[in-house]
């Protein structure tokens, strides 16, 4: 294909030919056929196409924000004569990146690394990769698309904060329900016997009065679990406080989930990740800010009443922009059954106090650093 350039050299060697027979001039026809002489001479260089076998691969595939990820391109020179210097164009999301690639004699192979843009959270595609080559002058410019595709995964970048605070339970052993596993050291309830049953743990005066076997049922207490809610709604945020607010929720669930506590994530708009202590791992939390999106269809805050008593005693961070102090309103009620309660108001307020929601603990910030540095002065 050729290229501006080329079109430019084109046009005036036609111009240059031209003008001669008119203008009388022999220099314009030698620099008229010198034209005619690089434009063949640069065609003919283009005979000379690499025949390379390219395999790309990213290492690591997740990074957090502004993390060093690279794409190495293993370029092995099929053909039987050496191929010259060429370039490969690799498309990042909606960026390109240009990969010089060297001359390679006949059967060589060779590694070729470069960096990957990671300054956006997000999953960016990975792909096509296209090889070219041009001739020196830039004239002309071939190139084969290579269909391999990737993704890489960039996580958002994480501020070391003091965990949710969880409260205080009633029960001195911790709290307990029917619905946890069996064998632990809280007593929990009274029910019949079922064979298999430990004998000692027969409760003789309840098995007289009623006349049927009854055991002492111990189950293991709850630990304190977290759950951190980001509203995803569009309404509260610009895009910069979104992407903080992602931060900020981020950091929140992965200090939980270091602190050796049971972490559940969601989003208002219907996204869900959880991670238990010494069974999952917090990537599986960070995948789900990765792909976080904001959306007008999504309900915001209101889809705290939408939870039903899943949160039931659970430790919970909401983390949004800066809705009205009637949203909140609304929703306080719903924040009722859970054991504490944090809010986390991110980006810029024109005026006025920043809203509260009575019993919740409040930090308003503008920024993912600034709400770092307040969360973890005033949570301690």
């Amino acid at each position: 294909m050729i290229t501006r350039s080329g079109w430019g050299a084109l046009i005036g060697t036609v111009v240059l030919l031209a003008s001669w027979p008119l203008l009388r001039y022999p220099e314009l026809a030698g620099l008229g056929a010198t034209g005619l002489v690089v434009l063949a001479g640069a065609a003919l260089w283009m005979v000379a196409r690499p025949q390379v076998r390219v395999v790309r691969r990213i290492e690591p595939a997740r990074v957090v924000e502004d993390g060093d990820a690279r794409g190495v391109l293993s370029v092995t020179n099929v053909g039987r004569r050496r191929c010259p210097p060429f370039v490969a164009v690799e498309s990042v999301g909606d960026e390109r990146v240009a990969v010089t690639l060297p001359s390679l004699a006949a059967g060589a192979a060779r590694d070729v690394d470069y960096p990957l843009p990671t300054h956006r959270r997000g999953v960016h595609p990975v792909g096509p990769l296209t090889v070219g080559h041009s001739d020196p002058l830039g004239l002309f410019r071939a190139g084969r698309s290579y269909p391999s595709h990737a993704r890489l995964w960039v996580y958002p970048r994480l501020h070391p904060l003091v965990p949710l605070p969880t409260g205080r339970s009633r029960e001195v052993d911790g709290r307990t329900s029917a619905l946890a596993p069996s064998g632990g050291v809280a007593f929990h309830s009274l029910r019949e016997y079922e064979r298999g049953d430990d004998l000692r743990l027969i409760h003789w005066p309840s098995t007289a009065r009623t006349g049927t076997i009854m055991i002492r049922h111990h189950v293991v207490p709850h630990e304190p679990r977290m759950l951190v809610l980001l509203d995803t709604s569009a309404a509260p945020y610009t895009d910069a406080s979104f992407e903080a607010a992602i931060r900020v929720a981020a950091s929140l669930a992965v200090a939980a989930f270091d602190g050796g506590h049971p972490v559940e994530v969601r989003t208002t708009g219907g996204a869900r990740a959880a991670a238990e202590r010494g069974v999952s791992a917090r990537g599986e939390l960070l995948d789900l800010f990765t792909e976080a999106v904001r959306t007008e269809r999504d309900p915001g805050l209101a889809g705290l009443l939408g939870l039903g008593q899943d949160g039931d005693g659970a430790a919970l961070g909401i983390v949004t922009g800066t809705p009205g102090q009637a949203m909140l309103d609304a929703v306080g009620p719903a924040l009722r059954r859970f054991a504490t309660v944090s809010l986390a108001l991110i980006g810029e307020r024109r005026g006025g106090p920043a809203p509260v929601v009575p019993g919740a603990f409040t930090v308003a910030a503008a920024t993912s650093d600034e709400f770092a540095a307040a969360w973890n002065r005033t949570a301690r």
